[in-house]
């Protein structure tokens, strides 16, 4: 009997599921937000998520539900489980990953290293935060926010004074960090546990424009803290399918807990070239509940660089045969969507034996795309 996987979401990460989905025989169906998304290819429905009709519709031809995106409302997500619906990961954890105030608090309930955080319901509590926390934070709206979307780095509460309403803000620490690391993590019902090598993630405004794997550098305890932390986070809310642990890694050698994801991740993306077992064929395998494949490098250095934006004239043809051309060894992955400023179109990958030149193959194809 074929398995059946729906996925929720008709992004690039329901995209990226399709081959694992083919190779190991699963019945891939995507409902789909709107017509000719990323994932079209696997599309069997296109309807609004947030409906619980629409979904509950589309979860009776599948075994289980997952998502490409964390935006399901926590009702709808409930209304699944209630009507039997099989839910990976469930709305008892992804209400971590939606809410950041709630992600903040369960967190430091379970003493995981976070920056000093504080929930601010107005310009008063905000101002008293930054007084005590040397006169700069960073504040993010609880709900909503991604790739730099809803968050400042303030001063003052004036600073964010359109985003005071009925419902509080997060305010954080201004963390003093030499470098960004991400966790890939995947658990599955039955509770087994598996981790990918941390690494590290390049930011630019906001957005993942590069990753590093294996983090350069890493020490023993370093990896050891970092898989600390990710398997008693998946563990304590009882993550089922990827979770991705987003790190500061302090200048004074802390290691803190950014964001979480509760699904496949930007910074997962290398492990489709990269690692044994690629990070979107081990979401499938965790929550149908099969036996995990392995996590291991399958080269000593990884890169992959985001291609973001795209060349403005909204050929990807061109761009595409001089990349191929240029550098034979990068692995390229195009998303079908058209170009944008600051839009994830795609990624590049190269894995090799040294990270100097794995870097330059990777960066020089990704530039290819917006020369």
């Amino acid at each position: 009997m074929t398995l059946r996987v729906g996925v929720i979401g008709g992004g690039q990460l329901a995209r990226m599921m399709i081959p694992p989905a083919i190779e190991l025989g699963i019945d891939i169906r995507v409902l789909a937000e709107a017509e000719g998304m990323s994932a079209s290819l696997a599309a069997t429905a296109v309807g609004d998520y947030t409906d619980l009709d629409t979904v509950l519709s589309f979860a009776r031809g599948v075994d289980v539900v997952t998502f490409d995106h964390e935006h399901v409302p926590q009702a709808v997500l409930q209304g699944l489980v209630a009507a039997g619906v099989a839910v990976h990961p469930g709305p008892d954890a992804l209400q971590y990953a939606q809410d950041k105030l709630l992600m903040r608090a369960k967190l430091a309930s379970l003493g995981v290293p976070v920056p000093a955080w504080a929930s601010v319901a107005d310009a008063s509590d905000l101002d008293a935060f930054i007084a005590a926390h040397g006169g700069r934070a960073v504040v993010k709206t609880a709900r909503g926010g991604y790739d730099g979307k809803g968050v400042r780095v303030v001063s003052s509460a004036a600073e964010v004074a359109d985003w005071f309403g009925d419902d509080p803000l997060l305010a954080e620490e201004l963390v003093d960090f030499k470098r960004e690391l991400s966790q890939l993590v995947a658990r599955r019902p039955s509770g087994d546990v598996t981790l990918w090598p941390v690494v590290e993630s390049i930011q630019r405004d906001g957005v993942c424009a590069e990753v590093l794997a294996p983090a350069p550098g890493g020490s023993p305890r370093l990896a050891a803290v970092a898989a600390q932390i990710g398997t008693t986070i998946a563990e304590s809310l009882g993550v089922t399918g990827v979770l991705a642990v987003e790190l500061f890694e302090t200048v004074d050698e802390r290691i803190l807990v950014n964001e979480l994801a509760m699904r496949p991740h930007n910074t997962g993306h290398w492990t489709i070239d990269g690692s044994t077992t690629s990070q979107f064929e081990q979401h499938l395998r965790a929550v149908l509940d099969l036996p995990f494949g392995a996590t291991g490098h399958t080269a000593p250095w990884s890169v992959m660089v985001n291609i973001l934006g795209g060349p403005a004239s909204g050929d990807l043809d061109a761009p595409l045969r001089a990349a191929a051309a240029a550098q034979p060894t990068a692995k390229l992955h195009l998303y079908g969507k058209s170009p944008r400023p600051g839009r994830k179109i795609g990624h590049v990958t190269v894995s090799g034996d040294d990270l100097a030149t794995v870097a330059y193959e990777a960066r020089a194809a990704a530039a290819a795309f917006n020369s």
